[in-house]
């Protein structure tokens, strides 16, 4: 296949159209719920002066982040559905790989910077403004988005540096593992170490969160109050769930074999990884957090602090 004009075609959701327009309405549906959250997010801390911290700044990043990944691909996919068509062209497809894999690797280094920062701020919090000062954090944002861009071009040039003996691909949207497995030439083994390398780092990742969150745990438990404890291991059990969620479906979808059919089960852990994370992630850093809940009610009005101190309390309470 010449790559230069290859129209790919993606996986259909079903057979029939209507069934295809209702898969597309609920991924539309979770597309504009990760939206709304994120950007809820985001506007509160950029409105609200008492969040103008290294936290927040963080978690505005996150949140940018999140709705580029699900950006990405999600409305391709709702409109093909809509449209009745699969087709996506070779330009789209090296687009989609690039840009998903630079905003994954992104999310996975700052959710990593994230925890060393609520290490400093809980264990070392007499120097935390020296270590992490405005400069630092703007750093640390600029070398997680510089290093995942380079391993994103990385990867997307091990993927498409091989010629193509089919253009059917078993998912939804470009991933590089259904790519892979079209590859006519053994140069797709550069790209499958290249994976893995990636996930021995996104793994690295982990076990730093782990033992982080481990050296958390034993500043918190000496601390005399009840609340206060109960406060930072909601935050903080939440926050590995999500992530050991993603970890672990993207590295069985990653570095399995690839089948040579589609099934239910690969489309579930797809969206396990590439939808659910980014839905999430606004509200585990929200539902409990005081600051955020005020900032909404300077969005919203006092009726909306109101009403989340109540379905908060509800929430403690089950």
């Amino acid at each position: 296949m010449d790559n230069d004009t290859t129209v790919f075609l993606l996986l259909e959701f079903s057979k029939f159209w209507e069934l295809q327009v209702m898969y597309a309405m609920i991924f539309l549906f979770l597309y504009l719920i990760t939206l709304a959250g994120n950007i809820l997010i985001i506007s509160a801390v950029i409105l609200d002066s008492h969040l103008h911290i290294p936290m927040y700044f963080f978690l505005t990043s996150l949140a940018l982040q999140d709705i580029g990944s699900v950006s990405v691909f999600i409305p391709k996919a709702v409109f093909n559905s809509v449209m009745n068509i699969r087709d996506i062209s070779y330009s789209e497809c090296v687009t989609q790989v690039l840009l998903f894999v630079f905003f994954v690797d992104s999310d996975i280094s700052l959710l990593t910077v994230m925890a060393y920062d609520r290490y400093v701020a809980i264990c070392n919090p007499l120097k935390y403004e020296m270590i992490m000062n405005k400069k630092v954090c703007t750093k640390m944002v600029g070398s997680v988005w510089i290093a995942s861009f380079f391993n994103a071009v990385l990867n997307t040039m091990g993927t498409f540096i091989t010629p193509f003996c089919s253009n059917i691909i078993n998912q939804f949207y470009c991933e590089i593992p259904p790519l892979l497995k079209l590859a006519c030439t053994d140069l797709y083994v550069i790209e499958i170490g290249v994976v893995v390398f990636n996930f021995a780092l996104a793994f690295g990742c982990f076990v730093f969160i782990i033992v982080t969150y481990i050296q958390i745990f034993s500043a918190v438990s000496k601390i005399p109050s009840v609340r206060g404890r109960k406060k930072a291991f909601s935050t903080c059990f939440p926050h590995l769930t999500v992530f050991s969620l993603f970890l672990f479906t993207a590295s069985f979808a990653y570095l399995r074999v690839p089948s040579d059919t589609p099934s239910y089960f690969d489309f579930i852990v797809t969206i396990m990884y590439s939808i659910v994370p980014p839905m999430l992630n606004p509200l585990i850093y929200s539902m409990r957090n005081k600051d955020m809940n005020v900032a909404f009610s300077k969005l919203f009005g006092p009726r909306t602090l109101i009403l989340l101190g109540k379905s908060r309390r509800r929430h403690m309470e089950g």
